[in-house]
């Protein structure tokens, strides 16, 4: 019986990488090219003395906060920290807005106290239709904001938010495990790519 339960389990673990580097090897198809309009727009936003700002739910608010990680502190080089700010992480915020409007609006009220024409909203929802993702969004556009949006399963209505200028970046998957493995790498390939364009 245990034996059985452990060849199980191994197969199921094994067949976890195999999803999953298949979805990768997808997306290296499909979303190099607005990777790299995605690194030059944060660039673009740095430079100007700009702010990126991320947002999500669950996993995806725990990728908001890496990635603002990455940009404050460092990625794999020494750099000047970059400004960048993780709208999930002040318990007052969110918990007050929550409580007095509704946990829709827990990011677009940030996005309109902090946010300025010229910074970017990296706004992150595996499924594409997080309402306060969504929110967001909407008053980042209003503020002359740019998106750059990470989503999965199709994009959502989140997909049909954006314009030309925005950046969309979406796993091609519908499974929620390997978008947001998905993401962790598009994550990581901006970064690559801001410390690349900056220091090289």
């Amino acid at each position: 019986m245990e034996k059985d339960i452990n060849e199980r389990l191994r197969q199921r673990a094994s067949q976890h990488f195999l999803d999953s580097i298949a979805v990768k090897q997808e997306a290296e198809k499909l979303l190099p090219e607005s990777v790299a309009r995605g690194v030059l727009a944060m660039v673009d936003c740095l430079r100007a003395g700009g702010k990126v700002m991320a947002c999500g739910n669950g996993g995806s608010a725990a990728d908001a906060q890496h990635f603002a990680a990455e940009l404050v502190g460092r990625f794999e080089r020494e750099r000047q920290e970059l400004a960048a700010i993780a709208l999930t992480t002040d318990t007052s915020i969110l918990t007050a807005i929550g409580n007095d409007y509704s946990y829709d609006e827990i990011f677009s009220k940030q996005v309109r106290g902090l946010g300025k024409k010229g910074d970017i909203l990296l706004g992150i929802s595996t499924s594409g239709n997080s309402k306060n993702v969504i929110k967001a969004i909407e008053a980042a556009k209003k503020l002359g904001m740019k998106i750059i949006a990470f989503t999965g399963n199709g994009g959502g209505k989140i997909a049909q938010l954006l314009d030309k200028d925005d950046v969309h970046l979406c796993a091609p998957s519908t499974r929620t495990a390997r978008i947001q493995e998905t993401h962790l790498v598009l994550l990581h390939a901006l970064c690559d790519g801001v410390d690349h364009v900056l220091l090289d």
